[in-house]
């Protein structure tokens, strides 16, 4: 068997990451503050947090402060994240094709 590609690998280490889909998904409709995005996702604040580190670490995602009172931080995607959008649209629209919530459900019971 042939080796994959290490660009190939990296990338899906990166984006199969539990939860960062989703993070990403969020994303994608534009700027977030922290607090929305803990509000909008199943996910805790400290792995929400953790994962926005990593991304941001991988020029995924970009933060940005202002120094307001309070400080306000906004989070967004960079120009390599927003490159994501037809990998996550296109999964997005496999799964409305093919995968029932229903038989997710019962599998994982």
């Amino acid at each position: 068997m042939e080796n994959l590609c290490p660009r190939f690998e990296n990338a899906m280490e990166i984006i199969s990451k539990r939860w960062v889909g989703l993070i990403l998904f969020e994303l994608l409709g534009g700027t977030k503050r922290f607090s929305e995005m803990e509000a909008d996702l199943p996910i805790s604040g400290r792995l929400l947090s953790e994962r926005l580190k990593m991304l941001e670490k991988e020029n995924i995602v970009e933060r940005n402060i202002y120094s307001e009172f309070p400080v306000r931080i906004e989070y967004s995607l960079s120009e390599k994240g927003k490159a994501l959008k037809p990998v996550i649209e296109d999964i997005q629209n496999w799964a409305n094709d093919w995968i029932q919530i229903e038989d997710r459900k019962e599998s994982n019971a």
